[in-house]
């Protein structure tokens, strides 16, 4: 053992001031700008400035398209409840508004919480007829495209676990009410890379969802776009499946995945004027379908979530 009076100081005060930087970012979940932390930290902003730049760098910490710094990917492993599901939000909700505006439809972020899809955050439709799921349900993981696209991006031991407790329940006669039916669905969406519900849920409701994955290949969470089925009609959902891919892995690359990892694409798409694509920086189920008071509902105030 090293004699405390042998140790170099150095390399504490170094660790002293990252972790300030740490205390002070943890007290404020939604970000901190560069000045805040040099205030509350007592360190100089070219100081603090060189630290936060390497924390970015090996991802430790994230910067917003504000400025502000929040918990990174890598410390997303220690963080635990509210923490995770806040940090994940703030890091995908710049790509959620964006597939949001180019799909003018339901945009959707969940979490596999067992049997269950947990909604973490949504992006409600401008059209006065829309898709509206809200933020903090749960719906079954076997008749919504968020839910067996998780499930199909377990490992095996999880998968089967997950399998293996489902109760099933028909909401439509398009609903997958058999294991085995429901094992050979799971198995396609992996070889595919994306998910759709079919109006499996609700009559009149179509979902495309995609996988968000860790750099170790896990699904962390998935997006997803729902609608309609006389906006999503069968001719598009080569479309919305291109986009809502494209915004997964855009997610998937802030998170530290490989830029290397594959884009699902559904059959060529032959709609007149596709969706743009998408460019970034490196309980019980209840009807959806709901009509909108909005007078106005693409006015510039509704398009600003």
């Amino acid at each position: 053992m090293i004699p405390a009076r042998d140790a170099k100081s150095a390399p504490v005060g170094v660790i002293a001031k990252i972790l300030r930087i740490f205390e002070a970012i943890k007290v404020c979940p939604s970000g901190l700008s560069l000045r805040d932390i040099s205030l509350q930290t007592g360190l100089n902003k070219s100081t603090a400035y060189r630290f936060l730049a390497h924390l970015e760098r090996e991802r430790y910490l994230f910067r917003d398209e504000a400025g502000s710094y929040v918990v990174g990917p890598k410390l997303i492993g220690l963080a635990t409840g509210a923490t995770y599901q806040t940090v994940l939000r703030k890091v995908c909700r710049p790509i959620l508004q964006r597939l949001w505006r180019i799909t003018d439809e339901t945009v959707n972020l969940g979490i596999l919480d067992g049997q269950q899809v947990y909604y973490l955050d949504v992006l409600q439709s401008p059209h006065p007829f829309r898709m509206a799921s809200h933020a903090g349900s749960w719906r079954p993981v076997y008749c919504t495209a968020m839910g067996k696209v998780l499930s199909a991006h377990l490992p095996p031991d999880e998968k089967e676990h997950v399998l293996s407790t489902l109760r099933f329940e028909r909401f439509t006669p398009h609903t997958i009410a058999q294991l085995p039916r429901m094992r050979k669905e799971l198995e396609k969406i992996r070889q595919a890379g994306y998910a759709v519900d079919d109006q499996e849920a609700i009559l009149g409701a179509r979902c495309v969802a995609a996988p968000i994955l860790l750099e170790n290949g896990k699904a962390a969470a998935a997006l997803s776009v729902s609608g309609p089925t006389t906006r999503i009609d069968r001719a598009k959902i080569p479309v919305f499946v291109a986009a809502v891919t494209e915004a997964a892995h855009a997610i998937s690359l802030r998170l530290g995945a490989s830029e290397f990892l594959p884009i699902a694409s559904g059959p060529p798409a032959t709609q007149a004027h596709p969706i743009p694509a998408i460019t970034a920086p490196a309980a019980r189920y209840r009807s959806d379908v709901v009509a909108s008071p909005r007078a106005n509902p693409r006015s510039s105030a509704n398009r600003n979530p």
